[in-house]
């Protein structure tokens, strides 16, 4: 397959994802928007990995890239294409969608359990994803659940954390493929986020529970697959 990645800001990459498609010997190739690439043709991708970052899906003015961004997703989504995307990625594919993104309730930062909920269906993604177990989280917006798209997971702050659009598309508002040096790229540019709340943990918190992400990894790699398949 053809894996391509829209990558928003140098410190949040593609970790686990990037492990995966070599290791499956997929062909992968990358958009940084912040160094002004150019999208690619869209008979170029099979699969669309849509990457976090710290702007948000309004901030067209700051980043006008975002707008044939979310043009060219939306076409990979009418093209029945691959898509997956992380936390602003996820917000983009909503969007797209047709769905309102707004302030969370509370921020989540840090290592937070979600939940599979019961209209998650037993399909092979809504299995995959972790219940009751902390992921890692670092987002201070949500997005609506899009019209025709099926709700997978919710968290104590955050009730949409996943959702499954088709059998495509999938939208995850939280980090599965993040390990120690993605997480501390995290901590190092965006740390003015880290203040005492209710779902913000310190950066040695988050640090220290590192030892989860293998577990973590290994289920994005299991959602990943029922993707590609």
């Amino acid at each position: 397959m053809n894996v391509h990645i829209f990558q928003h800001v140098p410190f949040e990459l593609p970790g686990s994802i990037e492990t995966w498609a070599r290791r499956a010997d997929h062909e992968i190739r990358t958009t940084r928007f912040f160094d002004g690439a150019p999208i690619p043709a869209l008979d170029q991708v099979d699969f669309l990995v849509v990457m976090g970052g710290p702007m948000g899906v309004h901030d067209v003015a700051r980043h006008p890239w975002l707008v044939p961004e979310k043009r060219f997703v939306g076409a990979a989504i009418a093209a029945g294409k691959v898509v997956l995307g992380v936390c602003l990625g996820a917000q983009i594919l909503a969007e797209v969608l047709g769905s309102s993104i707004t302030r969370a309730p509370e921020k989540e930062i840090g290592w937070f359990p979600i939940w599979r909920v019961p209209e998650a269906g037993d399909n092979i993604v809504a299995r995959s994803l972790p219940h009751g177990e902390p992921v890692f989280h670092w987002h201070g917006e949500t997005f609506a659940l899009p019209a025709g798209s099926r709700r997978l997971a919710r968290s104590e702050a955050c009730e949409n954390q996943a959702f499954l659009y088709g059998e495509r598309v999938v939208g995850l508002q939280f980090h599965m493929e993040v390990a120690e040096p993605e997480i501390r790229l995290m901590i190092q540019h965006s740390g003015d986020e880290i203040v005492p709340a209710s779902y913000i943990q310190t950066g040695d918190a988050m640090l220290g529970e590192v030892e989860r992400a293998k577990r973590m990894n290994a289920q994005m790699d299991q959602i990943l697959d029922a993707l590609a398949g």
